[in-house]
């Protein structure tokens, strides 16, 4: 007897204990959660990377019409020996000025060359301008594409939120469940040692015990395995991720008494998105009409030279070679076109035309499927307010039934088959109710997701 008091006194301690740690734990609001997540998903951290990416390729395209100026300057030692005729250079066979000769001199010869030279394409007929429309688009798509990223983290987060408020309402049922399971058992256990009730009850009775609660466990795993997921996109540890249920117990309340009704169409941030691509194909055709037109170029140089031979074919020593012996300086205009580009250019306009079809295909694809899916949500939000309306019902009748079965049993007048029918009809009923009271809230997440009209339901979160 003294040790089964110590048990119990341990056992009395220990839900003292886990009660003053949950009492410790302070729930989280959804709205505080979206703001931890917008600031440490580390997809969106990723995302805001290729953004600034895409700013500083829109900035290295408007930068890449400046002119180059480039210097050069060579010294060289070497023989100068040379034959009439013209040649293909080749970039590999090196310039040698002079030394026509009726024989071969090897003497070595010193020179210099300093060059400065300027080249300028100062009109392209729009290519540049095209090229800045598509860095712009570009950015554009890339920047709907992150707001659409953040939003569709934003919706995981308020579903994974409303699943964890239903599974702290599923796991309470189930507590609630296991406590009928455990008054049928005691029930049992005394009609059986008086004889009334046969052994294999005892045995019907523990095994629905225990299915209560494996349910109960598998209910709790679920409930943490969606923790661990929302506290890596949160920062957050698991443990601390505890939803406000008396909140949400204020909230539906209010609900039942005077239904929530959202109105309001917004773009949405995938319309948007898909816009910007199409914007940014657009723009690509554009650039490529652009891109195969003539090219005007501003060209000059400056440059100075040295050697150590003379116009007559006298060596000097090699240091003569050294310095600038003579400038030039030259400037120009010039032009430049391709006549095979107007092939290629139209190859390449039939392909990026086919793209820029696709995307407006898409887009109107995406139009409709939002447009459907606003519809098809307001529906459901309409039949999940008839089934809350409803279900009470059917738990008043399942409650009723149970008990006057397990009345019913106990004073012998039915088998433990039937109490453990009720019973189940019982906990079905509600976890029907819990799970049309998280529909209704779904319905109308996924109507005002679809509408893209999102803070009128988080308000209802406050």
């Amino acid at each position: 007897m003294l040790k089964q008091f110590l048990w119990l006194g341990y056992g009395l301690l220990g839900n003292i204990f886990l009660c003053l740690g949950q009492a410790h734990q302070q729930p989280i609001t959804l709205n505080e959660l979206l703001t931890l997540v917008r600031q440490n998903a580390p997809s969106l951290v990723t995302d805001s990377t290729n953004l600034l990416i895409k700013e500083a390729q829109a900035r290295e395209i408007y930068n890449s019409r400046l002119p180059d100026l480039n210097l050069s300057y060579q010294a060289n030692v070497g023989s100068n020996n040379n034959v009439p005729g013209p040649y293909f250079g080749f970039g590999l066979v090196p310039t040698n000025n002079g030394g026509i000769r009726s024989s071969a001199n090897y003497e070595a010869v010193s020179s210099n060359l300093g060059i400065a030279a300027f080249q300028w394409e100062f009109y392209n007929f729009g290519q540049y301008k095209a090229q800045d429309e598509l860095a712009k688009a570009e950015l554009k798509a890339a920047q709907s594409r992150f707001e659409e990223a953040r939003y569709d983290l934003q919706s995981f987060t308020i579903y994974s939120y409303l699943q964890l408020l239903k599974y702290n309402d599923l796991i309470a049922i189930q507590a609630r469940s296991i406590n009928r399971n455990k008054e049928i058992h005691r029930s049992i256990m005394a009609l059986a040692r008086s004889g009334i009730r046969p052994g294999v009850d005892t045995s019907m009775a523990e095994a629905e015990l225990s299915r209560a609660r494996l349910s109960q466990i598998d209910l709790t795993n679920q409930q943490n395995q969606l923790k661990i997921r929302l506290a890596a996109i949160s920062g957050l540890s698991a443990e601390k991720i505890v939803p406000d249920t008396v909140s949400e117990k204020i909230l539906f309340e209010q609900i039942k008494n005077s239904p929530v009704e959202v109105h309001g169409i917004m773009q949405h941030p995938l319309i948007n998105y898909y816009h910007a691509l199409l914007a940014s194909q657009q723009a690509k055709e554009t650039l490529l009409t652009k891109s195969y037109r003539p090219k005007l170029f501003l060209s000059g140089a400056v440059w100075g030279r040295a050697a150590s031979i003379t116009s007559d074919s006298r060596f000097l020593s090699l240091d003569q070679g050294l310095g600038f012996q003579r400038g030039n300086y030259l400037a120009g205009l010039g032009i430049s076109y391709n006549l095979f580009d107007r092939k290629r250019k139209q190859l390449a306009l039939n392909t990026q035309r086919l793209l820029v079809e696709q995307s407006s295909r898409k887009l109107h694809e995406e139009q409709v499927n939002i447009e459907t899916n606003i519809l098809q949500a307001s529906a459901e939000v309409d039949a999940s307010q008839q089934r809350l309306n409803e279900i009470p019902n059917q738990i008043k009748a399942a409650n009723a039934a149970y008990r006057q079965k397990f009345s019913l049993y106990k004073n012998g007048l039915t088998d433990i088959v039937e109490l453990n029918v009720a019973q189940n009809i019982l906990d079905r009923a509600e976890r029907d109710y819990i799970t049309a009271k998280y529909n209704y809230y779904l319905a109308l997440f996924h109507q005002v997701i679809a509408q893209n009209n999102i803070a009128p339901f988080l308000k209802l979160f406050n």
